[in-house]
């Protein structure tokens, strides 16, 4: 987990969020980094949101689909970005141009969080800052990132890749997982979760990318897991079991395995796992609970087995967590 928060520099002033544009820019990867950090939303977040601005080529840019838009700034204005952003490359077999390639190697320098969405990963690879770690990206283009740049370790079946100083995300879709685990490790998960429901999209996608190679699985009538999503994260405080979700779904438990994870990607301890320090993230927040209650609301069997859980998934102890956010009763 990024320890740096959004107002946590010295100068006090908004924690500025740089995404670049160039020519030929795929629109939905580049708007996704818009609406997410560009838009503040203060009727439904009270917090001070990003400094966000757009740099680009000093001539007008086009656009997929026929838009041509002017950047207000240049390149040059990446060097001051506390946390910069890189939609999907054009082409992951053309070079990023140069100055594009400076002001990535430059803001990283400075010490800004790098993102890339999608084939934005070999921009960043292009500019040296993935050596040596862990990243990835589209599945398709997996093997293609290997080839061109053995020193970066690939991540085959993940959503996104967080290195701390660098984060790098899958397909399209995979980039409003990714900002929203920015927004969950710079606001918390309440105002996180606040974000998703705007949005309509869930708070966190569990699994792979591997449940999207294939053709999505068509789930016979009558026989969803979805509605055991959403009666489970109303009982997390209870010892559910695979036997109890399975009931409440009208299934067998062999059915119900097969289709749970034909669904989200994930076993179903694994998720309530996720899902119920998801809930300890938000008392943490809110409440002045001891650690006991946050784990018995949390359901989780001991303080023990909370804060294993808790570090593994939030990358944090919970009082480290709840010290970040400065809550008082």
């Amino acid at each position: 987990m990024l320890e740096k928060t959004p107002n946590s520099h010295a100068s006090n002033k908004p924690h500025r969020v740089v995404t670049l544009a160039y020519d030929r820019l795929w629109p939905l990867e580049f708007g996704i980094a818009v609406e997410i950090f560009g838009w503040s939303r203060p009727e439904i977040i009270d917090v001070e949101w990003y400094d966000f601005t757009v740099a680009g080529p000093a001539e007008p840019i086009r656009t997929l689909g026929g838009m041509t838009m002017t950047p207000e700034h240049g390149y040059e204005v990446a060097a001051d970005a506390d946390t910069l952003i890189v939609p999907a490359w054009r082409d992951i077999n053309e070079r990023p141009p140069q100055d594009m390639l400076d002001a990535v190697k430059a803001a990283y320098d400075r010490g800004a969080r790098i993102v890339s969405y999608c084939t934005g990963a070999f921009v960043l690879a292009h500019a040296g800052v993935l050596s040596g770690k862990r990243a990835t990206t589209h599945w398709r283009d997996l093997a293609a990132l290997k080839r061109a740049f053995p020193d970066v370790e690939i991540v085959e079946d993940v959503l996104y890749v967080d290195e701390g100083d660098v984060i790098t995300s899958a397909g399209s879709s995979a980039a409003v997982d990714c900002s929203l685990h920015i927004i969950r490790t710079d606001f918390g998960a309440a105002i996180a979760n606040q974000l998703a429901r705007s949005l309509v999209t869930p708070p966190h996608r569990e699994g792979g990318q591997s449940q999207y190679v294939e053709a999505p699985f068509q789930e016979r009538s009558g026989q969803s897991v979805a509605g055991v999503l959403d009666w489970a994260r109303e009982h997390l405080d209870k010892p559910l079991t695979i036997g109890d979700l399975a009931d409440e779904a009208g299934m067998s438990e062999r059915t119900f395995l097969r289709r749970f994870r034909e669904g989200t990607g994930a076993t179903p301890l694994k998720w309530l796992r996720r899902e119920r320090v998801f809930r300890a993230m938000g008392l943490l927040e809110k409440t002045q609970l001891s650690l006991v209650d946050v784990s018995m609301q949390s359901g989780f069997g001991s303080v023990e087995t909370f804060r294993t859980a808790f570090r593994d998934i939030a990358g944090t102890s919970p009082n480290a967590y709840r010290k970040r956010f400065e809550l008082t009763a």
